[in-house]
């Protein structure tokens, strides 16, 4: 099969395009054919060696979308032709290529009116803010949320889904993207560059942060006493806060199968709109990847490789 994957850690550069070994289906597995995969950040870090992978090569790449190939022994609900959409295990990496061995039970059948496309670009982002938002925050209804860097793939899923679950939404930008935003839902959006959130915004329920950095340790200063922040994108751990009177969380993206439905769901029912997808060939996964180490992006990246 073809595939894009590393031999060597280092920069988006140092990916390659070639030919690999085809998988085999394990007890309980599936394998899909991949019609498309989607780019995210932890992609240019596994690259870099920010995670640790016993052996080379490595595969890049965490969700997908395709059809069922292959079916293993004791799989009973999904069968040679299922076109099905999912996230890797937890701390795997292998979806820039042309097959891909997983687990049944935490693989989704593809709703009819969703494109492979889409639902490659949707899965772990939806997955993640899914956990953040209403697993590890529990927003309510009613709730003022901080969601930071409100143009990434998560982050505009967060948006739409806060907004669906009754909360008011306050969100960070470049100029660029203000206008976009405001369509997602947000109530108010605020432009990184001219203004610093902390002036304008306080007393919030939940802050959801994507972007790291300092912009980690200031979001707790607008949390109102008893809030609580959710971080993605700062370390293994949730940062300490440097205040006693809030909580610091970090989401656990777990697997299953009932949350990518709940993602299908939350499409079918216009709650969430599919984010702008920019389409590469997997030979391209240089230029992809380099793209999304720079952060500078609107929506999702995404291979369409059949």
């Amino acid at each position: 099969m073809k595939a894009a994957y590393i031999e060597q850690y280092g920069g988006p550069e140092v990916l390659k395009y070639g030919d690999l070994p085809d998988p085999s289906p394990a007890p309980g597995q599936v394998v899909v054919d991949t019609v498309a995969a989607s780019v995210n950040g932890a992609d240019w870090k596994v690259c870099a060696g920010e995670y640790n992978h016993p052996s080379f090569p490595v595969i890049l790449g965490r969700d997908f979308s395709g059809v069922v190939s292959a079916v293993g022994s004791d799989v009973k609900d999904l069968k040679v032709g299922d076109e099905v959409f999912g996230v890797l295990e937890a701390g795997r990496d292998g979806t820039y290529c042309e097959k891909i061995a997983i687990g049944a039970a935490i693989v989704a059948k593809k709703p009819a009116g969703l494109s492979h496309v889409d639902a490659a670009a949707l899965a772990l982002t939806g997955l993640t803010a899914i956990r953040a938002i209403e697993d590890t925050l529990k927003l309510k209804a009613g709730e003022t949320i901080l969601i930071q860097g409100g143009a990434g793939g998560v982050a505009s899923f967060a948006i739409q889904l806060a907004k669906h679950l009754g909360a008011r939404v306050i969100t960070t930008a470049s100029a660029a993207n203000l206008a976009w935003l405001s369509e997602l839902g947000a109530d108010q959006v605020i432009d990184y560059n001219a203004t610093d959130f902390r002036k304008v915004v306080r007393n919030l329920d939940a802050v959801f942060e994507t972007v790291g950095g300092d912009v980690a340790m200031q979001s707790f200063a607008v949390l109102k006493p008893g809030g609580r922040a959710a971080f993605i994108a700062s370390g293994a751990q949730a940062p300490k806060p440097d205040r006693g009177d809030v909580v610091s969380l970090r989401p656990a993206v777990g697997r299953d199968r009932p949350a990518l439905e709940r993602i299908a769901e939350l499409v079918r029912t216009g709650a969430v709109r599919v984010p702008p997808v920019r389409l590469f060939g997997l030979a391209d996964a240089v230029e992809a990847v380099q793209i999304s180490k720079a952060r500078h992006l609107k929506g999702k990246l995404v291979f369409k490789l059949r």
